[in-house]
């Protein structure tokens, strides 16, 4: 007789306090609670670039995320499992995250075949076939020991044809179905994704596909894959009231300043991004003035903090500078300090912006915060756009960016 699929876990979410659609809430974990708003950090390979578990400790974030693909490859999820799981391996007993390597039929499309099984495609580290499909995914998740699951999804690239966006809605709801019947523990929340591009009908389409499954949290994917700005913040405002108020809203791959305030305002719980620590290690560094670009040679002899309102290891130690020789001279110490600087900068937007939540006044420090950095960005992009080095540095990072793309 058949093993019977157990049941979801109970993350007893509730909503703290509310301000329009933005909202302070909290759920529970088999590694500890989670407040929400909350930006999750992106450890792709079991570790964020250039911080230490001590600097993690700091940090507190609530949630980690690791990649089910990359692990996949690299060490493997026997080893991990063996290991005492994602807690037991790298020692961070907070709550995990992991995804499903849906992330990667997008990623990778030109190394993927889709079919209706899943997805093959070949590994970037040595053109090996790899099949991950629903319940391989779950699988895989399942040995790697997250609190939190995501079920394997279909993600295009924006611009696609309706028809292409059709399909993959109606994929990923045929494989969320399949990972919720191929699951074997019930100490792993699994959350549905929704998909569908910037199309208002797919994406209530693929909701109304997903919600009948009451899973225990719902994302929203496939978002900030090329469509700009303006239509992602049109399609989560169509897209949050569609899913439940009484479970965690997940937006996927979004980690900008202002994305994330935007996507707290309609509502959304979690954000996660590899940008702090991919813009860190470049030097693209955030304050509530916007963006720094320590290696301009206006912060030459700037002994002025990158960030004076900030707490940080780095701002309360550090000159520009000084963090401008690290950078300028390839100095390893440069990736730690700028990763952990910018991960400390979008824990205290979240933070904050919970707090304001809490207080009732979310809306007028949104407004604040925004102005604030808007003109800083006029004003970095002024100097960008003055400095007669600044095509071929942008050229660079672009070429190291595609170099990277893949953590």
């Amino acid at each position: 007789m058949a093993a019977r699929t157990p049941p979801h876990p109970d993350l007893r979410f509730s909503v703290e306090a509310e301000c329009g659609a933005a909202r302070a809430a909290c759920f529970e974990t088999p590694h500890g609670t989670v407040r929400t708003p909350a930006f999750m950090p992106v450890a792709t390979k079991a570790s964020l670039k250039g911080i230490t578990n001590r600097q993690l400790e700091t940090l507190a974030p609530e949630v980690m995320l690791a990649n089910t693909y990359h692990l996949h490859l690299r060490p493997g999820e026997a080893l991990i499992r063996a290991q005492g799981g994602l807690h037991g391996f790298t020692g961070w007993k907070g709550p995990w995250i992991t995804d499903s390597g849906g992330y990667q039929v997008f990623s990778l499309s030109a190394r993927t075949q889709v079919r209706e099984d899943g997805v093959t495609l070949r590994s970037h580290l040595d053109g090996s076939a790899v099949h991950l499909g629903p319940q391989r995914a779950i699988e895989i998740q399942e040995a790697l020991g997250a609190d939190l699951i995501m079920a394997f999804d279909h993600c295009l690239a924006l611009p696609a044809s309706r028809e292409d966006l059709l399909a993959a809605v109606d994929r990923t709801t045929r494989w969320t179905r399949a990972c919720v019947e191929a699951r074997t523990r019930d100490d792993q929340a699994l959350f549905g994704i929704v998909q569908g591009g910037t199309d208002p009908e797919l994406r209530r389409r693929s909701a109304e596909g997903l919600l009948p499954l009451d899973l225990p949290g719902y994302a929203v994917g496939g978002l900030a894959v090329g469509e700009g700005g303006d239509l992602m913040r049109a399609a989560l405002r169509h897209t949050t009231p569609l899913l439940p108020r009484a479970k965690p809203r997940y937006l996927m791959g979004v980690g900008k300043p202002l994305d994330l305030i935007d996507g707290i305002h309609e509502g959304i719980d979690l954000f996660d991004c590899v940008l702090p620590t991919r813009n860190g290690r470049r030097g693209w560094l955030w304050t509530r003035d916007g963006t720094v670009r320590i290696g301009a040679r206006q912060h030459a002899q700037d002994d002025a903090p990158l960030d004076a309102e900030c707490t940080c290891e780095v701002c309360t130690t550090h000159s520009r500078a000084y963090l401008r020789h690290l950078f300028k001279t390839g100095e390893h110490t440069a990736v730690t300090l700028g990763s952990l600087h910018n991960l400390t900068f979008l824990f205290d937007v979240v933070r904050t912006a919970r707090a304001q939540i809490l207080a009732g006044t979310f809306e007028t420090w949104r407004a604040s915060f925004t102005e604030r950095f808007e003109r800083g960005e006029a004003r970095w992009q002024a100097e960008h756009a003055a400095d007669p080095d600044a095509a071929e540095r942008s050229r660079a990072a672009d070429a190291e960016r595609r170099r990277d793309e893949n953590g």
